[in-house]
């Protein structure tokens, strides 16, 4: 397993945090999520993602099912940095 960060901006920490979306997808994917906020900047978020196979996750993470999940949980996806573990 590959452990990921993705931080990025969002436009309601209350919204993004109720969506089931990462769950419904990343989940199907066999990929393990957490979710944290920045207590400073509740507008700013991140995931650590568990992943099983990286060129699935990237894949998925590049395909118009994604772009519509972050859309829908309000991820400002021009923001969104991917940290991979080293």
């Amino acid at each position: 397993m590959t452990m990921v960060i993705g931080y990025h901006e969002i436009d309601d920490s209350a919204h993004w945090l109720a969506s089931p979306k990462r769950e419904e997808i990343l989940g199907a994917a066999g990929i393990g999520v957490q979710t944290f906020l920045d207590p400073e900047n509740p507008n700013r978020a991140a995931v650590l993602f568990d992943v099983p196979d990286m060129d699935a996750f990237q894949a998925l993470m590049q395909s118009q099912e994604a772009a519509d999940a972050m859309a829908n949980d309000g991820v400002r996806a021009d923001t969104l940095v991917l940290l991979v573990e080293a």
